[in-house]
């Protein structure tokens, strides 16, 4: 049975994500090319190095210090799963939260997780004032069935910084 339950800064370590598997092996990833969305190979093993484990702690709690919520999914107390929202509407009549961050462990993707989270983040947003979801998606076509499950369409109004900052990524936003 899976557990979710908010987060508190002081819980986010290192130690947290022992029995968390971030790998994920990409073989196809949407593209957008001349104002077209196309699938092309892009082969490659999306993972994080200790580095990388590191800055997610540090963002995760500047999430929860901001305002912000993280949530955890655990089954048999080990954490499976993550999601996060950002506390700062932005967008004017759109209204958006940022889906910052949601993952789910490699063992226990397809079980339902990740729509568990999904569902718990717009709850958050829509009590915090937002009209949208927005959410900077991994490119991969897995994720952006994920996405599209959810919901998530094309954003009308794209975050500058996540652009610059991801290039690759897929302006999504989810109704609320």
């Amino acid at each position: 049975m899976v557990q979710y339950r908010a987060l508190a800064g002081d819980e986010l370590c290192r130690e947290l994500f022992r029995d968390f598997i971030r790998r994920q092996a990409v073989t196809k990833c949407w593209r957008r090319e001349r104002g077209q969305w196309l699938v092309r190979d892009d082969p490659f093993v999306d993972d994080w190095s200790e580095a990388d484990y590191q800055t997610l702690i540090s963002c995760l709690k500047n999430t929860v210090a901001a305002g912000g919520v993280v949530y955890g999914a655990f089954a048999d107390g080990a954490l499976k799963g993550f999601a996060s929202v950002e506390p700062d509407l932005f967008g004017g009549e759109h209204r958006y939260l940022d889906l910052s961050s949601i993952h789910v462990s490699q063992d226990l993707r397809g079980s339902g997780i990740g729509r568990a989270l999904f569902g718990l983040a717009k709850e958050w947003a829509r009590a915090h004032g937002a009209g949208k979801l927005y959410i900077s998606a991994h490119s991969a076509v897995e994720s952006q069935a994920f996405y599209h499950k959810m919901g998530c369409v094309e954003a009308e109004l794209y975050h500058q910084g996540h652009v610059d900052a991801e290039p690759f990524d897929c302006q999504l936003e989810c109704p609320l």
